[in-house]
Parts: structure tokens; sequence; C-alpha cells
């Protein structure tokens, strides 16, 4: 009686495990639908690489990452996905390029990802730099003489005297002009840059 008791009971485990398996199985099934292929795992490979690609850019930007640890995170990372992360920092340090005098640590950063000395291209961007701080200094000058002088007119004058020319709406007229102007300049330069 014992023994038919355990063996009734095992029956009933075994057939308690049956169910738990099928169960298992069938949740096994119904999540191999949920497989992620390859093509989307080159994706989220893909965007976990211009992700740590846009946090290196920012920190390098900020002075927080120097090109050292750049390129010793980059070591950290599969051959093909630092070759990604260097044509991202190349292709994003160009385009942001603009005419402040921050952005002579990017032409650094685009010599060190080139594996060349930028000397003729930084001495490019600084004259650029400089005929444009000149021309928009000249133009400030201008309209701050002018506004001095019409205020004069008006009767107001004196050393207190100090018109906001960046309010003025000659000044951003010629200040857009002499933005486009520069911009073209600046995308010229841009373009040798990627060519190269």
């Amino acid at each position: 009686m014992l023994f038919s008791g355990v063996l009734t009971l095992f029956h009933q485990q075994e057939s308690l495990m049956a169910e738990i398996k099928s169960s298992l199985e069938l949740a096994m099934e119904k999540t191999k639908k949920y497989e992620i292929s390859e093509e989307e795992k080159k994706e989220i490979r893909r965007k976990e690489t211009i992700r740590k690609a846009t946090a290196f850019s920012h920190r390098y930007r900020e002075g927080s990452l120097s090109l050292n640890e750049i390129q010793k995170e980059m070591g950290r990372i599969e051959e093909k996905g630092a070759e990604e992360v260097k044509e991202y920092l190349l292709s994003r340090w160009i385009e942001d390029l603009t005419l402040s005098n921050g952005d002579e640590r990017l032409l650094e950063g685009i010599g060190w990802l080139k594996h060349r000395r930028m000397d003729e291209i930084k001495g490019e961007f600084r004259n650029l730099l400089i005929q444009y701080e000149k021309e928009k200094g000249e133009i400030e000058q201008e309209i701050r003489t002018q506004s001095v002088e019409a205020l004069r007119k008006d009767g107001i004058d004196g050393d207190a005297v100090d018109p906001n020319v960046e309010k003025s709406l000659r000044w951003e007229k010629e200040n857009k002009r002499l933005d486009q102007s520069y911009r073209i300049k600046l995308e010229a330069l841009k373009e040798k840059l990627r060519a190269e």
C-alpha cells in the first residue's frame, strides 16, 4: 500500500513535470518570433557606436576628454566599431566647425583622426577667423559712431552715451550679411577638409 501510494505520487509528479515542460516549451516557441535578426543586431550595434561617438565628441569639445583618452576608448571597441566612431567623429567635427576661437581644438582632433598635420588648414582657419572678427569689429564701430552722432544731433551727448549696437536693425542686417559671406568661405574650408 505504501508502495502504491509512492508510485501514484511519482506518476502525479511525472505528469506535473510533463505539464510544466510542455508549458515551458510552449513559452519558448512563442518567444522564438521575438528573436533579434542579424540586421536588427547590426542596427543596435550601430546605434550604440553612434551613442559612444557622440559622447566622445561632446566630452572632447568640452575639454574633459583628450585625444589620447579617445584613442584608449576606441581600442576597447571592436575594429569595425572603432572605424565607425572615427568616421562619425571626423564628419561631426568638420560639420561643427564655426568661426569661434574654441574650434581650433576641433581642427586638432580632425588632424589626429586623419593622421596628418593641420598647419596649413589651421593657418587658413585662423586667417578666416581674423578677417571675420576684424570686419565685424569695423562694422560695429561704424554703426556705434553713426549712432552716437545721431544721438548727438538729437541733443543726447556725453561720455555715458553708449548705444547698444547689437540691438540695432542695421547691426542685425550687416551681421547677417557678414555671417552669410563668411559661412560660404568656411564651407569651402570644410569641403577641403572632407576631401583630404
